[in-house]
């Protein structure tokens, strides 16, 4: 670890102020440069890249019930700078080590405010910090001034569904910057093209504790750019104990959109861990029942210890780590009301039974439950749930990002992680950094997944193409693929089913989610049977699904771009995973081999979009550093491909 302090803080004699000059910011790559204005009436600052602009000068500032807190009220006092070059080292995610360098610049305001900035090679990020003060034991903060304004009219990608949408699931559209109305609030990210070359940005969120989430509405004074505005209710900020911080506001910046893909920078920003012994966390596969429709090949399937028997031998299989069992296992856990017990399966269900049969073929068991349900008994029911050996839960239906909800993320993980449980959040908000500080968070939804194929024609190949370059770059999303029943989009329509659903991408797209997508912990969705021919062997793509890792070592996105197509490469110890998705057009990619090692031969397993959407090409071929593969997608296609090492492979025939 190395912290260089570059210059130590500058205070004034009390009532004293620091001349008004602007204070400047570079990346340690000197190709980001933030400038913040503090003074004349005004707390504003600009990013630049490469010397182009990114951000116009925009405002910053917070609206409490005790006053405006900006640069009208306030006079800057004092700042201080530090450069940092450390390691962030996560549990589990897109990558085994991130380089955590950036410089930090601190302005204080006569100890009312300060105003804490950084600038990473990937992007800006700056909260603001009320310390304590005797006079003052609580603010509520109203509204935020924090804008982000554009100097041009950009091209960008964003989901708007509407102030304190309950889900997070929908698709993120194109819109022009001079389209974006007060009216409007995206959910994070909105992802924004500058026009020079294919510099990309994205505006987010991170290390949100005791704070709303925020939406980012347009201006209202008819010039470009958003203004981050918060959840209904505002914060309430108790200052009687702790100073008060509020979430990183961030600007994430890359030469391309796969550079964003490819970012550890929302986690990074999270707080550091609160967890010191995770040696009990463990990413993986799961298999599931509700997407399927509980469709296990015995008689009575259902909601029954019998048939989740059945699933956790199909798990066993297949080599998943886990078994999910979803809504329905407990008392009432239909019913929103007093009468749900989540500590008392339904009859037909012998939990612990379940978790012993699991147990002896290597499955761990995970268990759904409804929030408030859980909530009411959460101390009680967590202790249980380790006394029974579960290795995880699945919360859901939380639909909301006010500051109570983002607290009780907080409770359930912390609790969690000491009754070693692993989390899924579903109907959650937007991603904002969890990642490090509760290395049981494992995956969340807050993205229009899988699921929707069950009731809906919008889980389309390009829907699936944008969300690696939008919702995605946040962190894990559970979107829950393994779809192996495909249709045409044009046979689509009307043949969506509860029971063994269709979906309308190639088997190639199904196999590439598991390489293209972001999820520590991932589902294997469709039924046992789907899996299997009728000869009893695999069908194609089960056994890459059963190989394929969760976590990686290192992740490039080699091609691609938002609602086009993706290509990107995962290595897990010295084997590399190749992901490629493409929207309803077909295309040939030409994949560049240049991150392989030098002079080693590698020998790739290529699965291509074969003779119909359900079907796959099997080819094998041998490779090195400085070559390519050209991979075939159908439209609604993808391809994957396995590279081993030569020795490692011959190792393993003998």
């Amino acid at each position: 670890m190395k912290i260089h302090f570059a210059a130590l803080a500058l205070l004034l004699p009390a009532g004293g102020a620091l001349a008004q000059s602007p204070v400047t910011l570079e990346s340690p790559d000197h190709r980001i440069r933030l400038e913040l204005a503090a003074g004349g009436g005004a707390l504003a600052y600009s990013i630049s890249r490469d010397g182009h602009p990114v951000i116009a000068r925009s405002p910053l500032g917070l609206n409490t019930d005790r006053g405006t807190l900006d640069g009208g009220t306030l006079a800057l006092t004092g700042t201080e700078r530090k450069a940092v070059d450390e390691t962030y080292r996560p549990v589990a995610g897109k990558a085994a080590s991130v380089p955590e360098r950036y410089n930090q610049v601190a302005l204080q305001f006569g100890g009312k405010l300060e105003l804490v900035a950084r600038v990473y090679d990937g992007g800006v990020a700056f909260r603001y910090v009320l310390p304590r003060q005797a006079d003052v034991k609580a603010l509520h903060i109203t509204a935020e001034q924090t804008g982000f304004f554009f100097p041009a009219d950009y091209r960008c990608w964003g989901f708007n569904p509407g102030r304190d949408d309950g889900s997070h699931e929908g698709e993120f559209d194109p819109v022009k910057a001079s389209a974006i109305r007060p009216f409007h609030y995206f959910d994070a990210p909105l992802v924004c093209k500058t026009g020079e070359k294919q510099t990309t940005f994205a505006l987010a969120e991170a290390d949100k504790r005791d704070y709303s989430g925020a939406y980012y509405a347009g201006r209202g004074d008819g010039g470009l750019g958003v203004v981050a505005s918060l959840s209904s209710g505002g914060v309430r900020a108790s200052l009687a104990e702790t100073p008060f911080v509020t979430p990183w506001r961030v600007v994430m910046i890359a030469d391309t959109p796969g550079g964003l893909a490819a970012s550890s920078l929302i986690p990074m920003l999270g707080s550091p861990s609160a967890i010191a012994d995770t040696s009990w966390i463990k990413p993986g596969k799961s298999a599931w029942d509700w997407w399927n429709g509980w469709a296990v090949d015995i008689p009575g399937a259902g909601i029954n210890t019998a048939t989740y028997r059945a699933y956790i031998d199909f798990a066993a299989s297949m080599r998943l780590d886990y078994m999910l069992i979803d809504e329905g296992w407990y008392e009432g856990s239909a019913e929103w009301g007093a009468p749900s017990d989540v500590t008392k399966p339904i009859a037909r269900m012998d939990i612990p039974g379940l978790v012993a049969h699991a147990r002896e073929r290597g499955v761990g068991i995970w268990l759904w439950l409804q929030w408030e349900q859980l909530d009411r008994q959460l101390d009680a029911a967590l202790a249980l749930y380790e006394s029974w050996g579960i290795k995880g839960i699945k919360v859901d239906f939380m639909n909301r990002s006010d500051q109570g909800m983002v607290a009780f993320y907080h409770k359930l993980l912390a609790k969690a992680a000491a009754h070693h449980l692993m989390v899924d959040l579903h109907a959650a908000y937007p991603p904002d950094g969890l990642l490090r500080t509760y290395p049981n968070y494992m995956t969340q939804e807050g993205v229009m997944g899988a699921e929707y194929n069950k009731w809906s024609a919008r889980v389309t190949a390009t829907h699936n193409v944008t969300l690696p370059f939008t919702r995605m770059i946040l962190g894990p999303m559970d979107y829950t693929p393994g779809g192996f029943r495909a249709l045409r989009p044009s046979e689509f329509f009307g043949q969506r089913r509860n029971v063994k659903p269709y979906v309308q991408t190639t088997r190639g797209q199904a196999v590439a989610m598991y390489v293209v997508f972001d999820s520590p912990l991932v589902m294997v969705a469709d039924s046992p049977e789907a899996y299997r021919n009728a000869d009893g062997s695999w069908a194609d793509g089960a056994q890459f699904i059963s190989a394929v890792p969760t976590t990686w070592d290192e992740t490039r996105v080699l091609a691609g771009d938002i609602g086009q197509y993706i290509v990107t490469a995962r290595r897990k110890g010295d084997i590399w995973y190749i992901g490629a998705m493409t929207n309803e057009a077909a295309r040939v990619v030409q994949v560049p081999l240049d991150f392989l090692e030098r002079d080693t031969s590698y020998r790739a397993e290529i699965l291509e979009d074969g003779k119909d959407i359900n079907h796959l090409k099997v080819s094998t071929a041998r490779v090195k550093a400085g070559g390519s593969i050209k991979l075939k997608l159908a439209g609604s296609g993808g391809a994957v491909v396995t590279l081993t090492p030569g020795a490692q492979h011959a190792q393993a025939a003998r």
